[in-house]
């Protein structure tokens, strides 16, 4: 181990005796569920451990509640992106019965392409949504994000290649 990865580890050790229960009353406060917190101040320590210049981070609770903001929100989002297709999927006639399997196959697609989809700038994904879910025009799209039609037809494209790809990533 390097004299700065040594450094770095021994500053988290720091950082986690000091701040984990204040990182974990504030989650549990925030969100009224004890477990849920510890899973989700776990994962701001995973985060903040994975900084590139962990030794820069002047204010560690301020960044820590960056973070676990950050991922309170990410997994408030997943949910809600369940919890849509789950009642998409309650909606449809009782021969269209899912398997718990394909069930999980689906929310892990779906999972692989709001992530891909997440890497795109705030236009393309924009433009993606409306013309997949209103199927609105490139040229009323264009108006819409004060941009022109092939910009439009540049952003889809590329939020098209990015869920193939993400469906090919999450099948194999």
């Amino acid at each position: 181990m390097t004299g700065q990865s040594l450094a770095s580890s021994e500053l988290l050790a720091d950082v986690f005796r000091n701040d984990y229960q204040w990182l974990t009353h504030k989650l549990r406060s925030r969100l009224g569920c004890g477990e849920n917190a510890e899973d989700l101040a776990c994962e701001a320590f995973t985060q903040l451990a994975a900084l590139p210049r962990l030794e820069e981070v002047r204010e560690s609770r301020a960044m820590l509640m960056t973070i676990a903001s950050r991922v309170v929100y990410e997994v408030r989002r997943r949910k809600r992106l369940e919890r849509s297709h789950l009642a998409t999927l309650t909606h449809r006639p009782s021969h269209h019965h899912v398997s718990p399997e394909r069930k999980h196959l689906v929310l892990a697609e779906l999972d692989a392409i709001d992530q891909s989809l997440q890497e795109l700038s705030e236009k393309a994904r924009q433009a993606f949504y409306y013309k997949q879910l209103e199927g609105l025009t490139y040229g009323e799209i264009g108006q819409r994000l004060g941009v022109s039609a092939s910009m439009v037809r540049q952003y889809v494209a590329t939020a098209l290649a990015k869920c193939n790809c993400a469906k090919l990533t999450s099948i194999g």
